[in-house]
């Protein structure tokens, strides 16, 4: 229903009821402060990010901090498809960051961006296991073994949508014994050892250090997402919106990024 009420009426519902349920649970922050308040005259950065940005993100979010006195920069970290829906019904956001276009559009579709979005990065698959590897998994085929315990991220999600391309270019099917909202939710599930496997992006396997091997596989190319990135139209902080995509955007940023285990597009 709220997707039928005005513009304006969504903004409202989203600025009494939205804040605690788009920015709580699934939300990092590059400092403590849980209030929103950034102190006399700060000012309040809100950016929308895909959960495979987690890392890198809190990161630039740091910097952008320290040259702009006074700003604080809040993160809502989770999967693109969710974060989208959030933006089209009003949730208070400054940038999105989406891990596909294809998740993006549904923001440019509402008209919810502010000009054109642009691709900063691309990330490509890998097969996430226990340091052990219980399960022996040296291959993409590997995981159609039935007796193996195989995490997807969700279809609507770009790393669900993602596995399943490279899954189709290899003529495979498997069946995951869950479905995730998120990458970072499917990699847990292996950092745990409740899952011999999962398919999820090589950055965040880079960023979970020893807790989990990565394995590549040639049909991760196939299937290989582009990440863009837009300032909203309706954004509480226009210009430093701006400024926070112009860092993204900046060698600085790439560096960081590149670190990661993301491509250059």
């Amino acid at each position: 229903m709220i997707e039928r009420l005005p513009r304006g009426v969504r903004v409202l519902l989203a600025a009494v009821l939205g804040t605690s349920l788009t920015l709580a649970a699934g939300c990092g922050s590059t400092d403590d402060d849980s209030s929103g308040s950034s102190g006399s005259g700060g000012k309040t950065l809100f950016v929308f990010a895909a959960a495979s940005l987690t890392e890198t993100f809190n990161s630039l979010g740091k910097t952008f901090e320290s040259s702009h006195p006074g700003v604080k920069v809040k993160f809502n970290f989770g999967g693109s498809s969710a974060l989208a829906q959030q933006i089209t019904q009003g949730a208070p956001a400054d940038v999105f960051a989406a891990a596909s276009p294809a998740t993006m559009k549904t923001v440019t579709d509402a008209k919810d961006t502010d000009g054109a979005p642009t691709t900063f990065v691309r990330n490509r698959l890998e097969i996430a296991v226990p340091p052990s590897n219980p399960g022996k998994v040296k291959t993409l085929k590997d995981l159609t073994n039935p007796k193996l315990k195989v995490v997807e991220c969700a279809p609507q999600v770009p790393c669900g949508a993602a596995a399943l391309k490279a899954l189709a270019a290899a003529g495979l099917k498997v069946e995951p014994v869950s479905q995730e909202q998120d990458v970072k939710a499917a990699l847990t599930k292996v950092q745990l050892n409740e899952a011999d496997a999962a398919l999820v992006y090589r950055t965040d396997v880079k960023s979970a250090g020893g807790k989990v091997t990565g394995i590549d596989f040639p049909e991760a190319a196939q299937a290989i997402n582009d990440y863009p990135i837009a300032t909203l139209a309706h954004a509480p902080q226009p210009a430093l919106a701006k400024e926070f995509l112009q860092l993204v955007m900046s060698s600085q940023g790439k560096s960081v990024l590149e670190q990661a285990g993301f491509e250059s597009p």
